[in-house]
């Protein structure tokens, strides 16, 4: 294994893997891991949060701050109160590992999935990390994201493989982002603002001023 560090910065060159750490990449000259290499090596290593895109490189996810960790649970809580209410599918964890059809293997800060969906897995692939495109996602910038890498993802990973709506909250900034399914793009300026879930999740709304608490 030949690995050389430098300070993060957007390069590829094959058939070199490059795995992201806190800012910092790592050069790895293996080839790039597989489906199945890649998940056992996730569940050896339990306390980390990582994704793999495309192309094969890894992201080994840092913690977030206080502040931002309080902002990913109150958008969490939001969705979790109105998939409470209306009982249409189910809400998961910024823990959860979502694999889509074009390689992506990724984590939102939230995600919901309708129950026609859910009630198609297996038993052992709700027990596994499952082959699934949430319909409705939310990825909420900290401090430690690179803005270009997260609009990256919300195209790469999120619209092409078939989430029909995905939120690119940025508090720092105070811009919301609204990807839809079509690939359309609208930009939301401001925290006084009213997000709503459209007819992806009728009646779901967020107010974007809970965040300034």
């Amino acid at each position: 294994m030949e690995t050389a560090t430098r300070p993060f910065k957007k390069e590829k060159k094959k058939p070199v893997t490059i795995i992201s750490i806190d800012g910092w990449e790592i050069y790895d000259t293996r080839p790039v891991m597989p489906e199945e290499d890649f998940l056992t090596f996730c569940l050896q290593n339990p306390n980390m949060r990582i994704e793999q895109d495309k192309h094969g490189n890894i992201f080994i996810m840092s913690p977030v701050s206080l502040n931002s960790g309080h902002h990913e649970s109150i958008v969490s809580g939001y969705l979790f109160m109105w998939n409470l209410q209306q009982k249409k599918g189910k809400t998961f964890s910024p823990s959860t590992l979502f694999i889509m059809p074009n390689g992506e293997k990724r984590m939102p800060d939230a995600a919901w999935v309708p129950n026609e969906k859910i009630e198609k897995l297996s038993d052992a692939e709700r027990t596994t990390f499952a082959h699934l495109v949430p319909d409705f996602v939310v990825e909420v910038r900290s401090p430690t994201d690179n803005i270009t890498d997260l609009k990256n993802k919300m195209k790469e990973a999120w619209i092409a493989n078939g989430v029909r709506l995905a939120w690119l909250i940025d508090p720092i900034e105070e811009v919301s982002r609204i990807y839809r399914k079509d690939g359309s793009i609208v930009e939301i300026k401001g925290l006084d603002k009213i997000l709503g879930g459209e007819d992806v999740l009728p009646g779901f709304e967020f107010d974007l001023s809970v965040l300034k608490e």
